[in-house]
């Protein structure tokens, strides 16, 4: 496609309908869970249980079952609720000797080589790795292949909503959970557990790198720029949805793999946003 083409745009529109869909309804909640994710200090907790995600579709392949069908899903699921039990156990207090983060990388080093491993004798093992990464954008063509993930995201974010004390106090605050005495443990669990439904969903969608992308990226930049709950997330989702549709037009426009271009494009308005988060520090608003 010619990028000066003023007709440009609505063919991309033509052709990626479903996939830009996806990237501007599915997200929000990954904002949501990536603020957590920002405050716990755990920040790559999310690519250990997509990468263990990862491991239990290569364990379904492994099986013979198709990367599509629903029991692949189901593996998927299955190891991210072991990878969600491993980090509820190995939350640690401060000045502990080995931090959680150490142990999320070693979960995430592991599950990566054990994928590989798996799909060494498959005879398609290269291109089911490299799906991995990218996940299946290209292939959205239906509403039903992004309103069923959005109706799931939906169900999380009303349990999350239900429970938005327990869940934000451990989170933000965990000083107080531990003097209120909550079960840090059992809601620890349920924190992973529904993490764990979005992580595995939105791998098979996206790939691991656009996960981890639509968590961080946007929460970065909205910490950069506010503080407070709901500026937080109004200015992380205000990131994901221009980081998704500058990326979508990117890629048809310029023929770029979809979720390669979203994420460069998110790393691109990151930059922009700690540019003016510095100016901002230099030059502080009076008013503030």
């Amino acid at each position: 496609m010619d990028a000066n083409d003023p007709t440009t745009w609505w063919q991309v529109l033509a052709v990626m309908k479903w996939p830009l869909v996806a990237c501007l309804i599915l997200p929000p909640l990954l904002v949501y869970f990536g603020l957590h994710i920002i405050r716990r200090g755990v920040i790559f907790v999310d690519l250990a249980l997509a990468q263990v995600a990862t491991l239990g579709a290569c364990v379904a392949i492994l099986f013979q079952f198709d990367p599509h069908d629903w029991q692949s899903y189901a593996f998927s699921f299955a190891f991210t609720l072991i990878g969600a039990a491993i980090f509820t156990l190995t939350r640690t207090k401060e000045h502990h000797q080995v931090p959680q983060e150490a142990l999320i990388g070693i979960v995430y080093v592991v599950a990566a080589a054990g994928g590989i491993l798996l799909l060494n004798n498959s005879p398609h093992g290269n291109e089911e790795l490299k799906q991995t990464l990218v996940g299946e954008l290209l292939y959205l063509q239906t509403p039903a292949q992004v309103l069923l993930p959005f109706a799931l995201f939906m169900a999380i974010g009303v349990v999350h909503f239900i429970f938005r004390k327990k869940f934000l106090t451990i989170s933000f605050e965990p000083a107080l959970a531990r003097k209120e005495k909550l079960s840090i443990r059992g809601w620890d669990f349920l924190f992973y557990a529904l993490f764990g439904i979005v992580v595995t969903t939105f791998v098979h969608i996206g790939g691991v790198l656009l996960v981890f992308s639509y968590l961080i990226i946007p929460a970065v930049c909205a910490n950069l720029l506010a503080r407070g709950l709901i500026p937080l997330l109004a200015i992380g989702c205000g990131i994901s949805t221009l980081g998704s549709v500058l990326g979508v037009y990117c890629s048809g426009a310029f023929n770029w793999p979809v979720g390669a271009a979203i994420v460069c494009v998110l790393g691109v308005v990151l930059l922009g946003v700690a540019v003016v988060a510095s100016l901002r520090r230099i030059n502080p608003d009076p008013h503030d």
